[in-house]
């Protein structure tokens, strides 16, 4: 990837940090993209659109394009000095054993992810009780070379006799699944094609499983193609795919999601039919009589149809389903109702709405173990399923729990939990006796003590009073000098939590404060504060987003030219509307994977499901908001914008890689000044999944480029002196 650039760079210790701080600035000479004439017309509005053609992936002269790109962004990344030492030191701290949540089938067999430090992917294994020495299921580094194979998903029959796992070439979300003798780890010959947005249900006789695809695709445009149509469908173990049911499809509604859950106790299932990423679905319900030999053609009945809130299945007993639902309660209530008189009105509330925010509950031992978030921080409680509260699992700090793993047939639950500086503990939890114990500890070489978190809380625009967490060094000089990273998201009722990263640690190490609010848009506080930044109140993200940044500056945390900006996916979207509507604020952007073109999005692969969320520009009403504050349409001629590093892939079906590629061009067209906007394009990897080595690569380079143009120019001689801390967790 390398060649000759047409480009001119200053000392090293002399680059621009921002475009109010640019101290002698050289430009760099961009890559030349094509503009044409093409014109889109919504509703007596003309919108040009020069790089459209940069939505036919095949062509050639976009991949002169972007090769060229990458050859700049790769030149421009290695003159960065604390670049190579972010990534040596954040191998370092990343190479410790993590471990997943142990998954719970009838019997005593187990199921969990495991990665001794610094393997691309984490390796699946079995126990075949909670004593027994684990052993290897399925080692995905050994499926590719490069890692472009991943391992996207697994599910256990309910006896862990089989396993069904999907793999997925890139991490592209189509993918494919696969089923095993738990046994012997030989494979099976079932193979089922073009799944996507789809889990597994196994039936409880071992016979087979539901699952959801969509038709093959254009076998030219996998990436770019719209998918319509899912359908859900049954496998018998043992047979081709084209023998597999149909059990469940709506060809009126070609966009909502379709998914398929087993009861428990293998008599029922349950379906949820949901408009693309809306909060609210519709559920169905069949009883397929014997669980060893279940009917799975058996007659779909609607339970809940209005699609005018949240209908989720948590388990049954007898006739009595507990459902998780927002129904008068947007932070979310559990509700008990009886399969012959389904009707809200007939419910018996379990557990009412509460100060938190439900995140998800499950049958345990005959009890009702429930997770909820109050401002963000997680709280794990036990119910009887009367509804009365037991006791409060313990949790270590204020955190996260990462996900809970429960049966009622089970004594125990397993859950795990982290932290902003606390990584990811799995433990063991006995409903009835209340005692509990650890079932995973890492052990890794980052010493937390020097270190806080602080949650804020502050005014946005319009007044409406956002929480916000800020972790940096004890007694953090509050004299506006420091490089601080904000990160957001804003959507998608999704709530920003405590997590623990070892990049967060390579920033703090270096000097650095990190900051994450829980924008509207978001789930924080339940349905209100997500309705609140969605559709067109989609501009309250974008100023809580700001208004975090003023709150830092004010409060002496940092200053515009030591400011940097973080998003991923509707976190792109966040940071590439930050940008062009409010340039001089930050002195550095990344922006990941986002979704830049707010008119087109709903053209490509699974764009169209995120209409609930966004509108879509075929509504007159939802163009004017869309076109407001699109960041490709409002991308000014002539304007400073602040250093801008982006990254794409050309195997993301999900954010198809058009977005970034309109966005660069677009912004290095009209970039006024010398900060670098910089376009870095992988493959085989995908929106979602990343190998490790090519996560900690990209890791290094997009938070170089931020310290970097942050002011952090050389690593401090400390650093240099102590390669490694020698306190541990």
């Amino acid at each position: 990837m390398k060649t000759i650039i047409r480009v001119a760079f200053l000392p090293l210790l002399l680059a621009a940090c921002s475009s109010s701080h640019a101290t002698h600035p050289v430009s760099l000479h961009y890559p030349h993209a094509r503009r044409d004439k093409t014109v889109d017309v919504y509703f007596g509005t003309r919108v040009s659109a020069p790089y459209q053609w940069m939505e036919n992936m095949k062509s050639p002269a976009l991949h002169r394009w972007v090769q060229a790109e990458n050859r700049l962004t790769n030149a421009y990344l290695a003159k960065i000095p604390v670049r190579g030492w972010i990534k040596q030191r954040l191998t370092q701290l990343a190479n410790f054993a993590k471990e997943t949540t142990p998954v719970q089938v009838a019997g005593s067999r187990i199921f969990f992810r495991r990665n001794s430090g610094l393997q691309n992917q984490s390796v699946l294994y079995v126990q075949d009780s909670p004593s027994a020495k684990p052993r290897v299921l399925i080692d995905p580094n050994k499926l590719s070379p490069n890692g472009s194979i991943a391992l996207a998903d697994f599910e256990p029959s309910p006896d862990g006799k089989y396993l069904a796992y999907a793999l997925s070439k890139g991490g592209s979300d189509w993918e494919t699944v696969h089923v095993m003798d738990v046994a012997t780890g030989k494979t099976l010959p079932d193979a089922v094609r073009w799944v996507k947005f789809s889990n597994i249900a196994w039936t409880n006789g071992d016979n087979g499983f539901f699952y959801s695809r969509y038709p093959k695709p254009p076998k030219n445009d996998r990436i770019n193609d719209a998918v319509v149509n899912q359908a859900l469908y049954f496998h018998l173990l043992g047979t081709p795919q084209r023998e597999d049911k149909l059990i469940y499809r709506r060809p009126d509604l070609p966009r909502w999601i379709i998914e398929g859950q087993v009861s428990e106790n293998g008599r029922y299932l349950f379906v949820t039919l949901v408009n693309g990423t809306s909060t609210h679905n519709e559920l169905y319900v069949a009883n397929l009589g014997n669980p060893r030999r279940p009917n799975v053609t058996a007659h779909l009945r609607p339970l809940y149809t209005k699609n005018d809130a949240e209908y989720a299945f948590v388990g049954i007993v007898g006739r009595t389903v507990y459902l998780q639902t927002t129904l008068d309660a947007p932070r979310g209530r559990i509700v008990a109702a009886n399969l012959s008189t389904p009707a809200a009105v007939h419910w018996r509330t379990v557990v009412p709405q509460g100060k938190g925010v439900i995140q998800g509950a499950a049958l345990s031992a005959g009890h009702l173990a429930v997770d909820a978030q109050i401002v963000a921080t997680s709280r794990l409680r036990l119910y009887d399923l009367n509804g009365k509260k037991l006791r409060g699992v313990p949790l270590p700090t204020l955190g996260t729990v990462t996900s809970v793993s429960a049966r009622m047939d089970s004594p125990a639950i397993y859950y795990g939990f982290t932290s902003f500086l606390y990584p990811e503990r799995i433990y063991r939890y006995e409903v009835r006796s209340g005692s509990e114990s650890t079932v995973f500890k890492p052990k890794l070489n980052f010493d937390a003590a020097p270190y806080e978190v602080r949650q804020v809380f502050y005014h946005s625009k319009d007044g409406a009073q956002v929480p916000m967490f800020i972790v940096s060094a004890r007694g953090v000089k509050l004299d506006g000098h420091n490089p601080t990273i904000l990160y957001g998201y804003g959507g998608f009722d999704i709530t920003i939590t405590p997590y623990f990263n070892p990049m967060l640690a390579v920033w703090l190490e270096l000097g650095g404060v990190y900051a994450v609010p829980n924008l509207r848009g978001g789930g924080v506080y339940g349905q209100k504060w997500h309705r609140a930044g969605m559709l067109g109140n989609k501009q309250n993200v974008f100023n809580d987003f700001a208004w975090a940044a003023k709150y830092l500056i004010k409060n002496g945390y940092t200053s515009s030219a030591r400011l940097g900006i973080q998003g991923y996916s509707n976190g792109g979207l966040l940071t590439g509307a930050s940008i062009t509507q409010r340039p001089k604020l930050f002195g550095a952007a990344y922006i990941g994977h986002g979704v830049l073109d707010m008119l087109r999005y709903q053209d490509f692969s699974g764009g169209a499901l995120w209409a609930p969320e966004y509108g879509l520009s075929s509504n007159p009403k939802a163009f004017k908001w869309l076109y407001a504050y699109s960041p490709l349409q409002n991308v000014k001629q002539g304007t400073c914008y602040p250093p801008t590093l982006i990254t794409t892939s050309w195997d993301d079906d999900r954010v198809v890689p058009m977005h970034e590629f309109k966005f660069t061009a677009a912004m290095q067209h009209a970039q006024a000044c010398a900060n670098p906007i910089l376009l870095h394009t992988t493959g085989a990897t995908s929106h979602i999944y990343m190998p490790l080595d090519k996560q900690i690569a990209q890791s290094a380079d997009v938070w170089g480029f931020e310290a970097y143009n942050l002011g952090i120019k050389q690593v401090p001689a400390a650093l240099l002196k102590s390669a490694a801390p020698s306190a541990t967790h």
